[in-house]
């Protein structure tokens, strides 16, 4: 079995945390951060940010091509620097062309990070020992996201010169990240690559078992999409509770998956991945049939309610995530792992560009609207993972690279 070593386990950790912090503190204030540096229109930098998301999921196909080529662990690195570099340069970008191209840069390497981590992880330790790699790396993103949330409110407290400060934080989060990753020692033989992986994205989309599981992954991810775009608007507005419950909830999400994150995923690699995954899409429905019951409570009663529906809620996100993520990463051969999971990748790229459409209609059609679509979807998901898991295994020879010829 493929061990990585002591150092390259803590360098590792490190940077996961380091680029979550990095994470946490830009997240939340995405809109308003760019407003006070560029100096641009909230409707100018909408419509900027949707333009680079998109270039960036037009991006993803070469970045599945650059991690098959030259391994995770650089273009994880380059995707580190790139964000370094860009918000470094978010105070000088005061003109429209000069913020479309960072904000694209940003969105590139934001993307490109996920399937570069998830190679490398590949790269660094094969089984069980991956598994658990996976499940450090899940509570640390959720860890760090909650301290740069809080570091953020701290340089909103300075004023106008908070988000300067936090440009030049978000750099050297990012840099730093970026040379604890090169630190990472990894062994000769995880590091070549071959000189011509056989067939490409070709390979990838005849994979019938792995567009399922991506079909799946689109589906899902709307239930956690919900989170961050729906739940604040229906918490406020239908169910009637002070602005601030929807921040509580968000906490509570945060601290249950940083704490359980790993102890959760240790008993979950007791199940078959696709049933555990499914398992939690059926906790999931749970607590979407229930949040559409909360506008007939009023007072103490609802908030207890909520505070318990929040706690059902990620249930289903532990029970779902180590599993999903560890059948995405090992269904995936050695010499096409880059454009698997940057393949993979798309699915909760294309998910979260169309979630604030569709989230946002779904609030306008009504409460149980809302809901049901949402259990459904995570739902039909779940049923095509049980299927995905019952399907015989990809074929050795599409495991493993064709040597090349002389």
């Amino acid at each position: 079995m493929n061990r990585p070593s002591a150092p390259a386990r803590r360098r590792f950790i490190a940077a996961s945390f380091v680029d979550a912090v990095g994470n946490g503190i830009y997240v939340p204030l995405t809109m308003l951060f760019v407003h006070h540096l560029t100096g641009q229109s909230l409707t100018a930098i909408g419509t900027g940010l949707t333009v680079a998301g998109l270039g960036a999921l037009a991006a993803m196909p070469a970045v599945g091509v650059l991690i098959d080529r030259h391994g995770g662990k650089r273009v994880y690195t380059g995707a580190l620097a790139l964000r370094a570099v860009a918000f470094a340069l978010y105070p000088f970008a005061t003109t429209y062309p000069a913020f479309l191209a960072v904000a694209l840069a940003v969105a590139v390497a934001m993307w490109a990070s996920a399937p570069g981590q998830q190679s490398l992880i590949g790269d660094m330790a094969d089984g069980a020992e991956r598994d658990r790699l996976l499940a450090w790396n899940r509570s640390l993103r959720n860890g760090g996201m909650g301290f740069g949330a809080l570091a953020a409110a701290a340089m909103l407290a300075l004023g106008s010169g908070g988000y300067l400060a936090a440009a030049l934080a978000l750099a050297g989060a990012f840099a730093t990240a970026a040379l604890l990753v090169v630190r990472i020692p990894l062994r000769a033989t995880n590091t070549r690559r071959p000189v011509q992986a056989d067939g490409g994205y070709r390979t990838v989309l005849a994979d019938r078992r792995y567009r399922r599981l991506t079909f799946a992954n689109f589906l899902i991810g709307f239930g956690y999409t919900a989170q961050a775009i729906a739940m604040p608007v229906f918490l406020t507005r239908d169910a009637d509770l002070p602005d601030a419950m929807a921040g509580i909830v968000f906490a509570v999400n945060t601290a249950l998956v940083a704490g359980l994150g790993v102890p959760v995923a240790r008993l979950m690699a007791r199940i078959r991945r696709g049933r555990g995954a499914a398992l939690g899409t059926a906790v999931f429905a749970l607590s979407f049939a229930a949040f559409a019951f909360l506008p007939a409570l009023d007072g103490t009663t609802a908030v207890i309610a909520v505070l318990a529906v929040a706690v059902v809620y990620t249930a289903g996100e532990l029970i779902h995530s180590a599993p999903a993520e560890s059948l995405a990463v090992h269904s995936a051969p050695d010499h096409l792992r880059g454009r698997y999971l940057s393949t993979y990748q798309l699915s909760w790229s294309l998910c979260r560009t169309l979630a604030p459409m569709l989230l946002g209609l779904l609030l306008d059609a009504g409460t149980w609207q809302l809901w049901t679509a949402l259990a459904a979807a995570v739902l039909i998901g779940g049923a095509i993972l049980l299927h995905t898991d019952r399907s015989p295994a990809r074929p050795a020879t599409q495991r493993e690279p064709v040597p090349a010829t002389a």
